[in-house]
C-alpha cells in the first residue's frame, strides 16, 4: 500500500503531540525550538527555554558533563547520546535519555541539531536498586570466613558453629542441592561394595 504524504498540520501534530520531548538547535548550538511535551514537562515557556535557558534545568552534578558532550559532538557534528537529570515542573529531577543528530538543509549545508529525550527515571532507579542489592550481597559474603578444616562448619560472629549450607543460606539467597562429585562417588561406591573396608 503506497504511503500518503502527510499534511503540514499532520506533521505539526506528530511533533507537538509525540510522547517524547523534541528540541532543535541552530548552527551556533543555541536552541530555538522545544515541542509541547518538553515545555509541559519543564513547566516553562518557549522564551524561558530558548537559547541556553533549557540548561538551567540540568542537575548541577550533571551540568558540566552534559555541556561537554553536547558541545564536543556539536563541534564535530557527531550523533550523541547522554543521560542527565532534568528538573520537572514540580521541582523533581528526572533522568532523561537525550539523543541529538545533526541535520542538513536542502543544499546539504549543516543546519544544526535535532534531538529527542525520553524519561528513563524508572529504569535508572531500578538499576541503582539492583546494584545496591548486589553490593550488599557481596559485602555480606566477603572477608575471611572461619571454617573447620575437618567438618567444614562455619563459625559465625556469635561464635556458633553452623553447617556451611545453613550459614550461606542465612547470609544470601543461595539455594543448595546435594550430589556427589566423581571422586566421592567412586570412594563411596567402593566403600559400599566392600562394606566400608579399606
Amino acid at each position: 500500500m503506497p504511503t500518503q504524504k502527510l499534511s503540514l498540520q499532520e506533521y505539526e501534530a506528530l511533533v507537538e503531540q509525540s510522547p517524547i520531548f523534541i528540541w532543535r538547535a541552530r548552527t551556533d548550538a543555541l536552541c530555538d525550538y522545544f515541542n509541547e511535551r518538553w515545555l509541559e514537562f519543564r513547566g516553562r515557556t518557549m522564551e524561558q527555554e530558548y537559547g541556553n535557558g533549557w540548561a538551567d534545568g540540568v542537575h548541577p552534578d550533571d551540568f558540566n558533563r552534559c555541556l561537554k558532550i553536547y558541545l564536543d559532538n556539536f563541534k564535530n557534528r557527531n550523533v550523541f547520546e547522554m543521560e542527565y537529570r532534568l528538573l520537572r515542573y514540580d521541582g523533581v529531577y528526572r533522568w532523561v535519555f537525550d539523543r541529538g543528530v545533526p541535520f542538513y538543509d536542502d543544499d546539504n549545508q549543516f543546519a544544526g541539531y535535532i534531538g529527542s529525550c525520553i524519561d528513563v527515571t524508572d529504569r535508572v532507579e531500578a538499576q541503582e536498586t539492583l546494584n545496591a542489592k548486589l553490593e550488599n550481597e557481596i559485602k555480606v559474603l566477603k572477608g575471611v570466613i572461619p571454617i573447620c578444616s575437618c567438618c567444614h562448619k562455619i563459625r559465625d560472629d556469635k561464635e556458633i558453629w553452623q553447617r556451611m549450607e545453613t550459614y550461606i543460606s542465612r547470609h544470601s539467597e543461595a539455594l543448595f542441592s546435594h550430589g556427589l562429585c566423581p571422586e566421592c562417588f567412586e570412594r563411596e561406591s567402593r566403600n559400599f561394595l566392600t562394606g566400608g573396608a579399606s
